[in-house]
């Protein structure tokens, strides 16, 4: 799979630079060809000299080398990869990136490119940290930038944290489960999948100060993105308040909502397959004081509720506009799989994942989840697994679904 993948990996400054060159060797081993651009600053610790060996091809450096521009055009520099990683991404050149800014050839390669691009950050923790940094960060990522790392530990300036680049062997892991998702993805309907997720609660308002809610962690929800995410799959995830990272590589819209969480579903309708994780508030207060509600002597407060719109119904009988696959599930304290059946039915989604919320299993809120997989054919009893693994076996799922749909078509057109 990987012979003749191109990779067009910029050096950036940092005493990181120095695994750039570990990382050239182990894409050369695994079948990669790699063309580099080096900035003037990736220059202060490594040589040209020594990426042109390792690459076996000329190393860029300057943007307005006549030569270069009449023999490789920045255009075509930036067009003829498949991949464009950016190892080590310093936080000045991610910087440039996320505001489309351009005054080297590095900087200018990737304003042109209409490829994909990997960052691996490598810089002091302060400046990861630095809220500029992560809103650049995440500019990036709502681009579809794929990210790996930083990791954690100690860095050459003596302190310790988040800001260490990654190392080479997990880069390369990276760029292999890119080319492999990015196939399977095409393979399955000829374009990209694309894919909504709700996850998380919902907050609704009593007063400025108060509000209903669940105990929903946002866990499962946003690991279901983040597993669709890294098999190529386009993601919107739809999230109420948690206290979760956004996932990598995923678009991800806030909301307090039951109705805020409906009207962002309703406006990215266009996608192959909805999955409603999200732990929705059943009722909200009809009228939600505008001030904080006083306690008056002993009486209290009436509060009248109404029924919050029903999003996983909403989704799955939305006619024309209703997603190939919609995916819901059923949080239940008793009789899981019989109310989790007729849930299924009653909101007319196609699958429905079913677990015990029951305080004792400590599910809400906790790392692990016992789902029964309902479906036509019936029910599967998955075991006990983290929700990181559930979501793996969802995505699984999902792949296989679509890859099976688009073996019928072809079949039927066959015949």
């Amino acid at each position: 799979m990987n012979q003749n993948k191109r990779i067009l990996l910029v050096i950036s400054g940092g005493i990181a630079a120095y695994k750039s060159l570990d990382l050239i060797r182990r894409m050369r081993e695994k079948g990669f060809s790699v063309r580099a651009i080096l900035t003037k600053g990736g220059a202060e610790f490594i040589t040209p000299l020594s990426v042109a060996a390792l690459t076996e091809d000329k190393v860029y450096t300057d943007l307005f080398s006549l030569t270069d521009e009449s023999e490789m055009g920045h255009i075509r520099l930036s067009r003829e990869a498949d991949l464009v990683v950016v190892a080590p991404a310093s936080a000045d050149l991610i910087a440039k990136m996320a505001n489309g800014m351009c005054n080297d050839l590095a900087s200018t390669a990737l304003l042109a490119t209409d490829k994909p691009v990997m960052v691996v950050p490598a810089m002091n923790v302060r400046m990861w940290e630095h809220p500029a940094t992560q809103a650049n960060i995440s500019t990036l990522k709502s681009r579809g930038v794929i990210q790996v790392g930083p990791t954690e530990g100690a860095m050459a300036c003596g302190e310790f944290g988040l800001g260490r680049m990654s190392e080479p062997a997990d880069i390369v892991t990276a760029i292999q489960d890119h080319f492999k998702n990015d196939t399977i993805s095409k393979q399955v309907n000829g374009s990209r999948l694309s894919a909504l997720v709700t996850s998380g609660p919902t907050h609704e308002p009593i007063d400025p100060v108060r509000y209903i809610a669940n105990r929903s962690s946002g866990r499962q929800g946003h690991a279901i993105a983040a597993a669709l995410a890294a098999r190529g799959i386009e993601t919107t995830l739809v999230s109420g308040p948690t206290d979760l990272p956004d996932p990598e590589g995923v678009a991800t819209i806030h909301v307090e909502t039951a109705q805020e969480m409906l009207d962002a579903c309703k406006s990215h309708l266009n996608v192959d397959v909805a999955i409603c994780a999200a732990a929705v508030a059943d009722w909200r207060v009809d009228h939600a004081g505008n001030q904080k509600i006083k306690k008056q002597n002993g009486l209290l407060p009436e509060l009248t509720l109404t029924e919050n719109p029903d999003i996983l119904a909403t989704l799955s009988q939305a006619g024309k506009e209703r997603p190939e696959l919609v995916v819901g599930f059923a949080a239940e304290t008793e009789n899981v799989v019989e109310n989790a059946v007729h849930k299924r039915a009653r909101k007319s989604c196609d699958w429905i994942l079913a677990n015990d919320v029951s305080p004792e299993t400590g599910t809400f809120g906790g790392a692990e989840n016992l789902i029964h997989f309902i479906h036509d054919d019936g029910v599967e009893d998955w075991p006990k697994m983290t929700k990181q693994a559930v979501a793996e076996r969802l995505a699984d799922r999902i792949v296989d679904h679509f890859s099976g749909r688009e073996k019928t078509s072809s079949k039927d057109a066959a015949e």
